[in-house]
């Protein structure tokens, strides 16, 4: 949990779920109330965490098992939290990042077998208790999904960022089920979003699940 005046909103899914893109429209939203809106990724969103981010995200699937993924996200997220995140909280701010540590449990605790237990302990021994006030779950089926993904231009002159979209259609499967079984042990932070329509129609249904959240109607902030 967060212990600031700001708020901290996550989006989570799998690959193609079109969490960017709706993180970008979330925080145009709420820059409209007038908040502070800080926009961020990860793994990401420090300059330490965003070189750790290249070697999870691009090379070969085997180059790294699952523990030493685990591992290196959470150096990430301790960067992350500790110079971008808290930081914005602790003035206010509202933080919207795409992935957290939902990401981590789902990707490294279920699919790559490092099991719920062990992620927890490593979450509360790197970060405590601080966690998202809100979390929204981009939610499709895997074969669009991964459809999606495929589609989207790489950026000129980087490394594709597709190591896990490369793996196996039961590991995006199992992600699938992971972000489920999350949301339904946390029913009072997460909400799972239907991500097959249109950018619009989900937009339109995370900011509901915002201001249903946090009290806001139309474009007033709370």
């Amino acid at each position: 949990m967060t212990a600031s005046g700001g708020r901290f909103i996550t989006l989570e899914g799998g690959e193609g779920a079109g969490k960017s893109t709706q993180v970008r429209q979330l925080a145009v939203r709420l820059a409209g109330c007038g908040l502070d809106v800080v926009q961020t990724r990860e793994p990401g969103g420090t300059p330490g965490a965003e070189a750790i981010r290249q070697l999870l995200v691009t090379g070969e699937i085997g180059r790294w098992d699952a523990m030493t993924e685990t591992l290196l996200h959470y150096a990430a997220r301790r960067s992350h939290v500790e110079q971008t995140v808290k930081p914005a909280l602790a003035r206010g701010a509202w933080v919207v990042s795409d992935r957290f540590a939902d990401s981590t449990m789902a990707y490294q605790g279920y699919a790559g077998s490092v099991g719920r237990d062990a992620i927890a302990d490593l979450h509360r021994l790197v970060l405590g208790d601080f966690g998202p006030d809100l979390t929204l779950i981009l939610d499709l089926p895997v074969e669009q999904g991964l459809q999606r993904a495929k589609s989207r231009p790489a950026a000129a002159g980087a490394a594709a960022e597709d190591r896990y979209e490369r793996m196996g259609t039961a590991f995006h499967e199992t992600l699938r089920h992971a972000f489920h079984d999350i949301a339904a042990r946390e029913p009072q932070r997460c909400r799972i979003i239907d991500a097959s329509g249109s950018p619009e129609a989900v937009a339109d249904a995370l900011w509901a699940a915002v201001a249903g959240r946090f009290d806001m109607t139309g474009g007033t902030s709370p």
